[in-house]
């Protein structure tokens, strides 16, 4: 018997991910994504760490939110510090990571009702 309320009923959130996917409330996804906990932006960019560009950055910009959790595929990278800069005067928190950590994470935030987002890129983003 279920004892507490789930405070992320109704949300978007991570309930899986493994090799190439991660899965939205048990749906897969297997290319670069936004979640939100109310939207889904998928596909918002093709790039890798190593060629996102200012134009990607600037999608983010515009969610909306308070932090942005930077998933980097499989493992750790950082982008160009100069695509980071832009979100500080803009009040926006960026936490790069790696996508598993990000999905564990952005599941935290959310529950805590904090408005998140993660942008996730693949490791193989094709």
């Amino acid at each position: 018997m279920k004892l507490h309320q789930s405070l992320t009923a109704g949300l978007n959130i991570f309930t899986a991910y493994g090799e190439g996917y991660v899965a939205v409330n048990n749906e897969k996804h297997h290319k670069n994504l936004i979640l939100l906990p109310d939207a889904i932006i998928q596909n918002w960019s093709s790039a890798t760490v190593e060629t996102l560009a200012e134009t990607d950055m600037q999608k983010l910009l515009e969610l909306g939110t308070e932090i942005i959790l930077l998933g980097t595929g499989n493992r750790l990278r950082f982008p160009s510090g100069a695509l980071l800069r832009p979100f500080a005067p803009a009040g926006i928190g960026v936490e790069v990571m790696d996508l598993q950590a990000a999905c564990r994470t952005y599941n935290i935030l959310v529950a805590e009702g904090r408005k998140v987002a993660a942008a996730l890129l693949f490791d193989d983003a094709s």
